[in-house]
This record gives structure tokens, sequence and C-alpha cells, in this order.
């Protein structure tokens, strides 16, 4: 046995550690246990803590699981597993919607308390947001700045551009699918159980898709190798037993991150709604960044991206479908989620944005030009979202929105010949034969 196959990864328990905080104290109130009362921001610093850590356990369970089943799955399963703190947050503030909607008939709030219904959707969006604004312009970047110092080229990363491999197009045709419906959300004054059934079947046909992929040899680093090269028995082991405790950390923390931010927020005097759609996307969403920015280091930048993308499918799918069955189940009724007229903005302008990152992606790359595109209107609705007033905000989206549906039907037209094949390779295709090209 090597001495790589001997050695114990310390990244593991440390991890496992950096949780350990967080989940006594989310359990503790659970059940009743003595605990320390501890202030709020405090309090939503240690749970977030835990988040992370809990999903990096994830991330390396997901990683080394891909020893057995096929690439692009397994890219699938990670992207899923490594955004469950996302879910968690996001399903939790859901959740209480629907409790609030259930008591008084409606999730408009007293003068002073936070909108429940807002805070189950600012989640969402701006996590999604962030992932494309952010995170896809970050991957280029990484990428760059890694070719540079190695002084070569990399197969997927050349001239600033990212390229996918061309089992990605499945993931760029079940996004646009997604997108094509979400445009029309802005137009609801609800969103119900017909929506989560289109997108939930939207999602099942993608994980059916990827399904059909060939198995290859991953390329595993760090912890997620460590588990990998053990034997079938114990690697199966190490991958369940780490999926359950990271679970159970975001099952004890997850409600009370999201709480104690909120309460945060309110001391300070920041919006609650700006702090729930841009701070805590950061905690959640920070896991899968760091796992896409690992990958574009080391010269893998069709990795890195196809992560980011997959977790955009998985947020714009699963995500958005499990929405509307978290609250009627706990509103105990089948109305969907009320959508006011800030909601119904907050879903145009992500809809729109993704509308564009899907155009970008119609020729299965991401040019230094897309990625800074992209940024720079990301930074210009954050700027807008934390700086202006209600009524001057509302009108930036409705600019923003129409200026990515516009770029978008630009790129479209433009690649409308490439694009129409990536449609094809990603629904009809075999995957076996896009995975030689």
């Amino acid at each position: 046995m090597s001495d790589d196959r001997r050695r114990f990864p310390a990244r593991l328990p440390l991890a496992a550690l950096t949780t350990l905080p967080g989940t006594y104290l989310g359990a503790a109130d659970y059940l009743g246990w003595p605990h320390p009362d501890v202030p709020a921001p405090l309090a939503a610093l240690v749970f977030g803590i835990a988040i992370v850590g809990a999903a990096f356990i994830l991330a390396w369970a997901a990683e080394a699981a891909q020893v057995d089943v096929s690439a692009g799955l397994a890219i699938a399963v990670l992207a899923l597993v490594a955004v469950l703190p996302e879910y968690a947050v996001d399903l939790v503030f859901t959740f209480e919607a629907g409790q609030e909607f259930a008591r008084q008939g409606t999730c408009v709030p007293p003068p002073g308390e936070p909108d429940p219904c807002s805070l189950a959707l600012a989640n969402m969006t701006g996590a999604n947001r962030v992932l494309v604004g952010f995170g896809w312009p970050l991957v280029v970047l990484v990428g760059a700045i890694a070719v540079r110092r190695a002084h070569r080229e990399s197969r997927s990363t050349h001239e600033g551009r990212v390229v996918l491999a061309p089992v990605m197009s499945v993931e760029v045709v079940f996004l646009g699918l997604a997108t094509l419906y979400s445009l029309s959300l802005p137009l609801r004054a609800s969103l119900t159980m017909a929506d989560a059934a289109v997108f939930l079947v939207i999602f099942a046909a993608y994980a059916w898709r990827l399904s059909k992929a060939p198995v290859e040899e991953p390329n595993l680093l760090g912890v997620s190798e460590w588990v990998g090269r053990r034997d079938r028995a114990p690697r199966r082991r190490w991958v369940i037993g780490m999926f359950a405790f990271a679970g159970t950390v975001i099952l004890a923390t997850a409600e009370h991150f999201a709480r104690n931010l909120v309460d945060t927020g309110s001391s300070l005097g920041v919006d609650e709604f700006v702090l729930v759609q841009w701070v805590a996307p950061l905690a959640s969403e920070s896991p899968e960044l760091i796992v896409a920015c690992l990958y574009a280091a080391r010269l893998m930048a069709s990795h890195s991206l196809g992560t980011l993308l997959s977790s955009k499918v998985n947020q714009w799918t699963l995500l958005v479908g499990t929405i509307p069955i978290v609250f009627a189940i706990s509103s105990g009724s089948t109305h969907g989620l009320p959508l006011d007229e800030h909601q119904r903005l907050e879903l145009l302008i992500t809809a729109a944005q993704s509308l564009f990152a899907v155009s970008i992606l119609a020729d299965l790359g991401l040019t230094a030009v897309g990625a800074t595109t992209l940024f720079v209107l990301f930074a210009a609705q954050f700027v807008a979202s934390v700086t202006l007033p209600g009524a001057a905000n509302r009108v930036v989206i409705l600019v923003l929105s129409g200026l990515y549906v516009l770029l978008a039907v630009v790129q479209l037209v433009r690649r409308r010949q490439i694009g129409a094949r990536t449609a094809r390779d990603g629904v009809v295709t075999p995957l076996p034969e896009l995975a030689r090209r």
C-alpha cells in the first residue's frame, strides 16, 4: 500500500471540528439541553461556519462517489450536495412563510416586521444571481491565472476562454428549458404546485439523461482521493458516513442560521430582504465556489464551470420546484406561495440573467468578455439593491432585465446554428458519442 493510500487527510477532522460548536448549539436548542445565550451576530457566524464545514464534507463525499458513477452524473451529484446548505436555508424560510400564512391567511406582515414570503424567495433568487454573476466570472479569472502561472495552455482554458466538455450540452439545454418556463413566473400571483410539477419534471428528465453517460476514471484530490482509493466496502462506508454526518449538521444548524441572520440584520438596521438575499448565499454557496476554484487552479476549468453550471440547473429546477411543496405542507393548504410586486421583479431579473447565461454558453464556452459582462451587470444590480430606495431599485431591475433579454436574443441569433447543434446534442445525441469528442 502506497504512502498516499495510508496517509489520513488532516482536513477531514478539521472540517468536522468546525461544525461541532454550531451543531451543539442547534441540537441543544431543539432538545432543551443547557447552552450559552449567544448574541445573534455571533450565533449566525457559528452556525454559518458549521454549514460551510458540513458542505465541504458533503463535497468530498460526493467527489469520492465519482468512482462508482458516470462522470456527468457525478458532477451533477457533487453540485447537488454542495448546495444542500442553500436548500436547507431557503426551505427554512419557506416553511416559516407557510406557517405564517396558515395563522393569518396572508403573508402581509405587521408594521416593522419582515415579510416571510419575501424572505422565502429572496435567498433563492439571490443565490442564483450570485452563482452566475460572481461564480462563473470567478472561474474564468482563476483559470486564466492558473494557466498563466503554469506557462502553458490547458485543454479547457485558453485565451481567457473556458471550454466545456461536449457532454455538458445536457446542462445547457435543461437550464434553457427551465429558464424559458421561469420567464412566465413574474406574470403570476403565486408560485403553485403546477409550477413545482413542471420544474421537477425538468429536473427528473435532466437526471435521467445524465444517467446514460459512460463511467470514467475520476480525477480526485486530497480528502476525496484518500476516500476514493479505499477498497469498495470501506469506501462506501466512508462516503455514507460523511453524508450522514454532514446531513445531521445541516439539520441541526440551518434554521438557526437563518433566524439569527435575520435578527442580526434587524439589530444593525439592515433591510432583512437584502441581508437574506446577498449575505446568506455567500455562506451557503461558498463551498461549491471553493471547489470550483480548486478545479480551475488545477487547470481543470471545464470541470470547474461544469460544477457551477450543474448547481445552477439544480437550483433553478429542483429548488424552485420544492418551494411550493414545502409551503403547501407548512401552510396546510394548496394555495401557492404568494408573489407581490417586489418578488415578481426579483424573479424577472433572475430569469433574465439565466437566459443571458444560457445564450453565452450556446457554443459551450465562456469567454473573458462574457464573464466580464456577467459580473458588471451583476455588480450593478447588487449595488442598486443595497443603496437605492425601493422605487429606484425597481426601475434598475426593469432596465437590467430588459438588457439581459436583449443581449440574450442577440447572442442566440448570432449563434443560432451552433446553438441548434448544442440543443440537439443535449437531448438526442448519445452521451457515449459526446464523451468521445
